[in-house]
């Protein structure tokens, strides 16, 4: 049974499943849920036996009836747009870590801006397009708690489809410099 239409990216869950007696259902991720839709799919995947296949480690043996099932049901979660990001990739343990990509509380704009780059250039390298519009929402949407101020002022008060992901940068490593002066008085 699916809940809402299957084309409709402002679904709240993208498919019930049956496991046993309970029925599963798979949230669909939106820019404000991520915390809760990675608990839930990992709760859900692990329930179907199929964490494994997220969590494995380079070169190991893969099933790949598993291996299909987790990544139809990742596919399923996620938003059309997203969703011609990770087409691409082969196994669900790629598609998770692009989506699963955080900036960590310590690390620095520039260097997690550099990860998104060498995203971006990989994706160029597939033939693909990684437009700056998609990027700019995924680091504003990774940066941790502290940026929370200076991420609500470019989301209110810029165009996040006309803003470029060096301006973004540029404003977080101003902030995360105003910050880091402010620790240190």
């Amino acid at each position: 049974m699916v809940e809402g239409d299957k084309h409709d990216n402002t679904s709240s869950s993208a498919s019930v499943r049956e496991q046993g007696n309970v029925s599963l259902q798979c949230p669909k991720l939106t820019e404000t849920n991520y915390t809760t839709w990675a608990l839930l799919m990992e709760t859900i995947l692990k329930a179907y036996g199929i964490w494994e296949r997220i969590v494995a480690k380079e070169g190991e043996v893969t099933n790949e009836k598993k291996e299909n099932t987790s990544m139809a049901m990742i596919f399923e979660t996620l938003p059309q747009d997203v969703l011609m990001q990770v087409a691409q990739y082969s196994t669900a343990k790629e598609v998770s870590e692009l989506e699963t990509l955080r900036m960590k509380p310590n690390e620095k704009v520039s260097d997690y801006g550099g990860k998104l780059s060498s995203i971006k250039a990989k994706f160029k390298g597939l033939g693909e397009t990684l437009e700056d519009k998609v990027l700019v929402r995924k680091l504003l949407n990774s940066v941790p708690k502290k940026f929370l101020p200076i991420v609500a002022v470019i989301k209110q008060y810029q165009d996040l489809d006309e803003m470029s992901f060096e301006e973004v940068i540029g404003r977080l490593t101003a902030f995360e410099e105003r910050i880091k002066s402010q620790d240190t008085l």
